[in-house]
């Protein structure tokens, strides 16, 4: 490919960036990003939100809407996975003869600066272990550049621009996003059928994270979680190192404490360090041994694993802790798989609640139907089960499926059309010692923050 074809050709101080979608939580760090490395950045998006909020006040011009005359002056474009070709501002800049890139070719090319570029991947889990990595490298002083598809009370923000040798990267499959990157180490949590409106079935996802683990270099590592079939499926004659619950695993967890908080870490046979987590649940049990082998192969010592685990306390919208309301808890949760519903009910069944009150919100039509006995599967286990209309996204209906039908399928549950009604609803049967649940990858989070004002 031509230089001129390249993102590296524009990426440099000096240059006008234009950002389609950069309130989007990828988008958002990397136009600030950009903007600490000397380019001017400018950006557009559907609807104004804290994070276009934050961009503008930061000094970054982010038109709302998306129109022509906002690639004015712009010597590339960069758009967002959801950005199509038919978006106004990408016609515009064919038209004229400005490049248009992907933002995970961008965020190749500025992995590319770094000596260690750790990239975490897989189907859940990534933002939490992102986290907890980040939580070792800072407690380790690594200075590290951290890209996370979420909010982090440590940073204040979900990216930081670090000095050191290492950027530590969120790393999504979806649109194949990932196979943008350079990675020195590659951790893959797991990995299911998901974002089935760009894949056709597990087997083209499998093939998406083998493909992932390729372009890891000899010097470098592939680090996965050996307890998972699909994950040994996909990697399997390939070199890696594994972690698990089980001691055949190059990293393995041991004398696990019965929430899940407390464990033993293990490493090539030897014991690395003691985790105490400030959360709980199996799932994090292997977030954080993930987390913690990215560390070893760096050269960390467990002493900051176990002092760089121990001051996290979740991610935003990680089962963040919201407020109270006539004596229940208020908790927001990210999960909008079926097999992240299960892990989070697992973990929070064991904090003794007297009701756990769920008011989920699906996220995309192609997902609630390819997905949807699984939904009615787990969503089941809730005490009380509030349903909000499905969150769109980047999709139209045209799958004709409704939370409504999810509703009809589950006892008890009661479908709401609009997030208002939700919280009106939770106004009326929150009880002392309840959880309140809000769920999705939407904006369902509003519901119980309506309901704390």
């Amino acid at each position: 490919m031509a230089l001129q074809n390249r993102p590296e050709a524009y990426l440099l101080p000096g240059k006008h960036i234009h950002l389609i979608g950069i309130g989007g939580v990828s988008m958002r760090p990397l136009g600030l990003v950009l903007r600490g490395m000397g380019m001017e950045v400018t950006g557009s998006d559907m609807n104004s939100s804290v994070s276009t909020d934050e961009l503008i006040a930061k000094g970054i011009t982010v038109h709302i809407g998306h129109r022509e005359e906002n690639i004015q002056g712009a010597d590339c474009i960069i758009r967002t996975a959801a950005a199509r070709n038919d978006n106004p501002e990408i016609a515009a800049a064919r038209a004229q003869g400005i490049p248009v890139f992907e933002r995970a070719q961008a965020w190749g090319v500025i992995m590319r600066e770094y000596k260690n570029a750790i990239c975490i991947a897989g189907t859940h889990g990534k933002t939490t272990t992102t986290s907890m990595t980040t939580h070792i490298f800072m407690e380790a002083q690594a200075d590290p550049t951290v890209m996370i598809g979420g909010s982090l009370p440590l940073l204040n923000a979900g990216h930081r621009v670090g000095q050191g040798e290492t950027i530590i990267m969120e790393s999504c499959e979806y649109c194949n996003s990932f196979l943008n990157f350079y990675p020195t180490v590659a951790v893959i949590n797991n990995i299911e059928a998901d974002h089935l409106d760009f894949f056709k079935d597990l087997a083209d996802v499998q093939r998406s994270f083998r493909r992932f683990a390729c372009l890891v270099p000899q010097t470098g590592f592939v680090i996965a979680n050996g307890d998972d079939p699909n994950t040994v499926e996909t990697l399997k004659d390939l070199d890696y190192l594994s972690f698990g619950l089980d001691r055949k695993h190059d990293f393995y967890a041991d004398k696990i404490s019965s929430d899940y908080s407390s464990f033993d870490i293990w490493a090539k046979g030897k014991l690395y360090c003691h985790v105490d987590l400030a959360v709980n649940g199996k799932h994090n049990v292997y977030n954080a041994l993930a987390a913690a082998a990215s560390a070893y192969v760096m050269g960390i010592e467990g002493c900051h694993v176990s002092n760089g685990l121990a001051t996290f306390t979740g991610a935003g919208r990680r089962m963040e802790y919201k407020g109270e309301f006539k004596g229940a808890k208020i908790y927001d949760d990210y999960a909008h798989h079926p097999s992240e519903l299960h892990s989070l009910i697992e973990a929070v069944k064991l904090r003794g609640f007297k009701r756990i009150v769920l008011a989920f919100q699906p996220h995309t039509y192609s997902r609630t139907k390819a997905l949807f006995q699984d939904f009615v599967h787990e969503l089941k286990k809730a005490d009380v089960l509030l349903l909000a209309e499905i969150y769109a996204a980047r999709e139209q209906n045209t799958y004709g499926i409704s939370s409504a039908d999810l509703a009809r399928e589950i006892p008890n549950a009661q479908y709401f059309e609009t997030l208002p009604q939700v919280t009106e609803h939770l106004k009326t049967i929150a009880q002392e010692g309840d959880l309140i649940l809000t769920v999705g990858a939407g904006d369902i989070f509003k519901a119980g923050e309506a309901l704390l004002k």
